[in-house]
């Protein structure tokens, strides 16, 4: 009897959009360069997608079909099935559970399958030995799965952060550089390719989300807790913001944020000013960027390409190699049944805070912002004023820090106060 190591890993691939062509176009390319790294080749036996007859740019005739990812999932020649059809429900979910309940191992780029069901999924996995990994699913081509559950394990996380979405950066940054607003940047986004015609849930800061969430879970020890994150996307952010933010030595980034707290797990997703001379400072375009602090390791910047056909493809081919030589770790870093839930911290950490306020253009209007935040123990550490709007002025304070509740119920009054000509906008500003 042939060496079960030593035979081809054999794949059934579910879903042949860019992702899923990216598999098909690097098993075939480098099949030798695999196969010696892995130890035994890789070879894709089966395939499933929604239409058979569309062109996807790679050559498929070897392949068997299967019309339903789930029929995929239990065939008998299939030892991984690999899924990038996306979706947290549906086809996705119905193939994984049934490669799971069928003894394959599992590689997925779905990160709202997983902030969903993870857990569910993880121990279902654990059960029946076989692995469950999805670097692919966060960050893109950055190992930073790997890097968390593998290379840093031995270290106590702090915090974990970063910029997980490239849509947004590239908005923020191309905003920045052209001097367009919003909705001009997600226009051509959009006709670049880099936004989809539905941009809501990139913009929104969901997508983002579902990838912090994942990397609490695998930091912290904790179950996946994807509705325990404070989401706040960019469709408020103005160009002003943008160009006063530089104008103190700061860049706005939609940036995930997740450390334990004294009261429980904070996780945020949303804008925040980061010094511009910082790594995630520096990040440009829709390159992606993660930032991991430990008791022992101190600082960790992992950065480079967050989606696209060949990042993700390369991720996904780094869980099939592992496969390969028979590494199997639990999902989140440890035995799924031993993940605790997290209490919610209540307020989060205390920060610094950009304010932008358009007031009535008349004597003691500022003094009339500064009672209120006074009132709140909210002190100030700088302010500004820009020009006029009509009959208003722009004024920017950046404060010393301060909690959230705090800020939330001085903002509220501000808003009250009849000075007050818009909502004012508020940005946490993140130390890094």
């Amino acid at each position: 009897m042939s060496d079960p190591a030593k035979r081809p890993l054999r794949i059934g691939l579910a879903g042949l959009g860019t992702v899923g062509a990216g598999v098909v176009k690097m098993v075939q390319t480098h099949a030798e360069l695999i196969a010696a790294r892995a130890g035994r080749p890789l070879s894709i036996v089966a395939v499933s997608a929604r239409s058979r007859a569309k062109d996807r740019g790679v050559d498929l005739s070897a392949y068997a079909w299967e019309d339903d990812a789930v029929a995929l999932a239990r065939r008998a020649d299939v030892d991984v099935f690999v899924e990038v059809m996306g979706g947290e429900n549906g086809p996705a979910k119905a193939g994984t559970q049934a490669a799971i309940a069928a003894g394959k191992h599992v590689v997925t780029a779905n990160k709202a399958l997983l902030a969903r069901h993870g857990q569910a999924l993880a121990e279902a996995a654990e059960a029946a030995g076989v692995a469950l990994r999805y670097e692919a699913a966060v960050a893109g081509g950055i190992p930073v799965i790997k890097a968390l559950g593998e290379g840093l394990a031995g270290n106590g996380i702090t915090r974990v952060m970063g910029v997980m979405n490239g849509t947004c950066n590239y908005i923020l940054t191309e905003m920045e550089k052209t001097g367009a607003d919003y909705a001009d940047v997600l226009a051509d986004a959009q006709r670049l390719g880099y936004a989809e015609a539905d941009p809501s849930f990139d913009v929104g800061g969901i997508d983002a989300a579902h990838k912090l969430a994942l990397l609490s879970a695998l930091a912290f020890g904790t179950k996946v807790d994807f509705d325990g994150v404070a989401i706040e996307g960019i469709e408020r952010i103005t160009l002003p913001d943008i160009e006063q933010a530089a104008d103190m030595g700061y860049r706005i980034k939609l940036l995930g944020v997740a450390r334990m707290n004294a009261d429980g797990l904070e996780q945020r997703m949303q804008p925040c000013l980061v010094p511009l001379s910082s790594p995630v400072g520096q990040l440009d375009g829709v390159t992606n960027a993660v930032v991991i602090e430990g008791d022992f390791i101190k600082g960790v910047t992992l950065q480079g390409p967050g989606a696209g056909e060949g990042p993700t493809a390369s991720a996904i081919l780094g869980d099939l190699i592992d496969i390969a030589r028979g590494l199997n770790v639990p999902a989140f870093g440890q035995p799924a049944a031993s993940l605790k839930p997290a209490a919610r911290s209540s307020g989060g950490t205390a920060a610094a805070w950009y304010i932008r306020i358009l007031l009535r253009d008349a004597p003691g209007m500022l003094a009339r912002v500064a009672t209120v935040l006074g009132g709140h123990e909210i002190s100030i550490n700088m302010m500004r004023q820009y020009g006029h709007e009509g009959p208003g002025a722009p004024v920017v304070i950046v404060t010393h820090p301060a909690d959230t509740a705090r800020m939330q119920s001085a903002l509220t009054e501000i808003d009250g106060l009849e000075v007050s000509l818009a909502a004012p906008v508020a940005l946490r500003i993140e130390t890094l």
